[in-house]
């Protein structure tokens, strides 16, 4: 088995873990924080922008059952790669699109997804490429929120049709217990 992580920003970070906690061939997926300047930030830190950092997730996966490229197409389709700092409501730096690449390889793919996806779009990619920066994990509520909140108001509203699309999208790919 070869493990790899992807690290990605597109919104709240609530939606990405709730579909990649179901994608088979990942292993583990964690909320965190990167690309800001702050040490150690703290979610409200994050969520009043002065910290630099996006609300992403790191996602580790094995690269024999799903690869990057797919990772990233998935990426692609559960959030809008065309708004600048903002995810529908949420509004803010720490709502950018952002790819977080671990390597050379990985940024490589990156900008084939990149390119291929601006033909599927009608308005340009504005998702930032950058390599890994130092990575925070979130505070322990954060992790499995849609699993753990379902009919919160957020969780029901707005993460769980991204979750509803991603399983009619890529039904295939689904764990089987999900």
């Amino acid at each position: 088995m070869a493990t790899e992580l992807a690290t990605l920003g597109g919104g709240c970070f609530w939606c990405l873990e709730a579909v990649y906690q179901e994608l088979k061939g990942v292993e583990h997926v964690e909320s965190g924080y990167a690309g800001g300047h702050v040490a150690d930030p703290t979610y409200e830190q994050v969520c009043d922008g002065s910290t630099g950092h996006a609300e992403v997730v790191q996602v580790r996966f094995d690269n024999e059952v799903i690869s990057y490229r797919e990772i990233l197409e998935i990426f692609f389709t559960i959030h809008d790669p065309t708004t600048l700092n903002r995810q529908g409501n949420d509004v803010g730096t720490q709502y950018r699109s952002v790819i977080f690449y671990h390597g050379p390889e990985q940024e490589s793919v990156a900008r084939q997804v990149i390119n291929c996806m601006g033909a599927v779009w009608d308005a340009p990619i504005v998702t930032e490429l950058k390599p890994v920066p130092e990575y925070y994990k979130a505070e322990e509520y954060h992790q499995n929120y849609f699993r753990q909140h379902p009919l919160q108001g957020y969780c029901a509203f707005v993460v769980a049709p991204k979750v509803s699309k991603f399983r009619k999208t890529f039904s295939d790919r689904v764990k089987s217990a999900a």
